[in-house]
């Protein structure tokens, strides 16, 4: 069930540069799991660059902390970077942890890579945006369909029932990607008639280029009245390009609440957004991945919840918790 000594220690010389690039660690990053009575949890997310996974470990450092496990939490340079991703989950798989908390950027390319930790009796942990997998045990998670249907209901009473509204998306092949549009558009399409939603477009969660999208809507379609950007990077781009393009009177509605975002809603040029609890997702991601690793019975979904946030409750101490400044 273990990986001969010399691939574990080469595999362990390449992430351990890669760690120092794209994340961090708590504890012994080359040590591997099944040594010692300490249980170590590999983690692998989307991303690193944004507010909100440099949250999600906090929250996984803390409960590793409390419960006396060690983890490595690692995420690719941008959340376009799939083959990036895909080799850091095979390195942590050469480094024999005892769990792994994965939240895929294509669940299709690392199908082949999951089934290895399965066959090797390595429980895995989805997070964030899922696995489209039997193999993890569970999944915290944002409920993310329920929640961009909450930011479309914002949107569509901001504009009376009726406009033009574009989307830009951060992609299409994660859970959370798809699950953002598809609530958001299956609410308009169930509740709001009067909305006419224009084809979703993809931006890779990064801000430059979902301002040039944004720019490229706007110009395109002048009589737009609303764009809805469905993470971090994705809002602070559609932020960025309606500025860029000069057009004013538009409603923006976002996802997550990085630095950018709360000054966006601060000064009115996005109207709100939907906020996660990364602190407490990367908590019961540890959790889980401690519970699993003693044969532990697990819920299918660990719903780490969700709220809007606009200026009227900002400041609010339930709002001000879940912030990822």
């Amino acid at each position: 069930m273990r990986m001969k000594r010399i691939g574990a220690v080469a595999a362990t010389a390449a992430v351990a540069l890669t760690l120092a690039a794209c994340g961090g660690t708590s504890g012994d990053a080359g040590a591997q799991g099944g040594g010692d009575q300490q249980p170590y949890i590999a983690i692998v997310s989307k991303g690193f660059q944004h507010q909100f996974w440099q949250a999600v470990q906090q929250g996984a450092e803390q409960e590793a902390q409390a419960q006396g496990a060690r983890i490595t939490f690692e995420g690719p340079a941008t959340e376009a970077d799939i083959e990036a991703q895909v080799t850091m989950l095979t390195n942590a798989l050469a480094r024999q942890p005892d769990a792994i908390g994965f939240a895929a950027l294509d669940s299709r390319a690392a199908a082949p890579l999951l089934q290895q930790a399965s066959s090797r009796d390595i429980p895995v942990i989805a997070f964030d945006s899922g696995v489209d997998s039997p193999i993890p045990l569970t999944t915290a998670a944002t409920d993310n369909k329920a929640a961009a249907a909450e930011a479309a209901r914002h949107m569509a009473e901001a504009l009376g029932g009726t406009g033009k509204v574009a989307l830009v998306v951060h992609d299409q092949t994660s859970r959370s990607g798809i699950d953002r549009r598809d609530g958001f558009v299956e609410w308009m399409q169930a509740n709001a008639p009067g909305i006419e939603l224009l084809q979703p477009q993809y931006g890779g969660g990064d801000q430059a280029r979902s301002a040039d999208i944004t720019k490229s809507i706007l110009a395109a379609n002048p009589d737009v009245r609303g764009i809805y950007g469905s993470n971090e990077g994705s809002a602070i781009g559609v932020v960025r390009g309606v500025a860029e393009s000069g057009v004013t009177g538009l409603t923006v509605v976002g996802f997550d609440s990085g630095a950018a975002q709360v000054e966006a809603i601060r000064n009115g040029t996005m109207l709100g957004a939907i906020t996660q609890n990364p602190v407490g997702m990367g908590r019961e991601l540890v959790d889980a991945a401690i519970k699993a690793t003693r044969g532990e019975a697990l819920p299918p979904v660990i719903d780490t919840g969700f709220y809007w946030y606009d200026q009227s409750n900002i400041d609010s101490p339930e709002i001000q918790a879940v912030l990822y400044q």
